[in-house]
């Protein structure tokens, strides 16, 4: 695969008009300097984390000549328990994502240098933990609705493929009471999640969400027809060994190498499945194959 880098610029707050929601979106832009018929992830963070965070995977993917859109969600924002969004939240997490692929001409010409050069037929969506599940229902996840029936679909045709880091498993049951209680839309239905994606998890994940063990970050695999390939960190734990970057201290597993395999692993399946670079996402998968003692395993279906 193809690693060479290009120098990257970063732009923040992009502020994007969002009447219904509000207040305006804003976003971090981390782009290549020069190149064009650039193809764009749009990425969404975990919970009390914004735009400023995951450094390690914006700045890597940018210089490699893709540009990233960060948001920072609501529920970083603050909102108290009574306000009429909190019930709302995790639908608006959705909103912020398809409101940025709706004004990615606004972002260009707010973001210097960067007009004319975005590729609008290679769309990503990618993001970790409560990201990943906001990022999955924009390729055909679907949130069970409280009478057990799988909700509207939320699926946009632009996104191409998808990243999904420590995706949260099946609700019901499988929930903790106190996810049951606070975050009851943790609840998937993966039936429809049909285009190509890449799940990436950790064996050593136990989240608080879950009464299942780390298996539970596996359920979209699993589940999820478009689900092609699932990546497990050996000894990772949520953090994947720091993939938010320095300004979140809760990182447990703090691991370059794993941060580096997480980066080399998502790059080279965005690129293959963009169609950038067909032997990419075969060559990694090779590489692994034959790694002495590999810290992770790929499945693949």
């Amino acid at each position: 695969m193809n690693d060479t880098t290009i120098p990257v610029i970063s732009v923040r707050p992009v502020s994007l008009a969002a009447p219904d929601r509000g207040q305006d979106l804003q976003v971090r832009v981390t782009a290549p300097a020069t190149g064009r018929d650039l193809p764009v992830i749009v990425f969404s963070h975990g919970m009390t984390l914004g735009m400023d965070d995951y450094v390690p995977l914006a700045g890597y993917w940018a210089a490699r000549g893709f540009v990233v859109i960060q948001p920072t969600h609501l529920d970083s924002l603050g909102l108290t328990p009574d306000d009429p969004r909190t019930p709302r939240v995790w639908r608006i997490r959705t909103a912020d994502l398809t409101r940025i692929i709706d004004q990615l001409d606004v972002i260009e010409t707010k973001v210097p240098g960067l007009a004319g050069r975005i590729d609008r037929d290679r769309i990503a969506a990618a993001g970790h933990s409560w990201g990943a599940q906001t990022a999955s229902t924009l390729v055909g996840a679907r949130v069970i609705d409280a009478d057990g029936t799988p909700g509207e679909s939320m699926a946009d045709p632009r996104v191409r493929v998808a990243v999904l880091l420590c995706l949260p498993g099946t609700g019901g049951p499988d929930l903790s009471p106190m996810a049951a209680e606070y975050f009851p839309f943790m609840s998937p239905e993966f039936a429809e999640m049909k285009t190509s994606s890449l799940i990436v998890a950790g064996d050593a994940d136990q989240s608080p969400l879950t009464v299942r063990g780390p298996d539970w970050f596996t359920d979209g695999f699993r589940l999820a027809p478009g689900a092609t390939d699932l990546l497990t960190l050996f000894g990772a734990e949520h953090g994947l060994g720091g993939i938010q970057g320095a300004h979140d201290t809760r990182t447990t597993d703090e691991n370059p190498e794993r941060v580096a395999l997480v980066q080399r692993a998502t790059l080279a399946y965005l690129r293959t499945a963009l169609g950038l670079e067909d032997g990419a996402w075969p060559e990694f998968r090779a590489a692994l194959a034959a790694t002495a003692e590999p810290l992770g395993k790929l499945d693949s279906k």
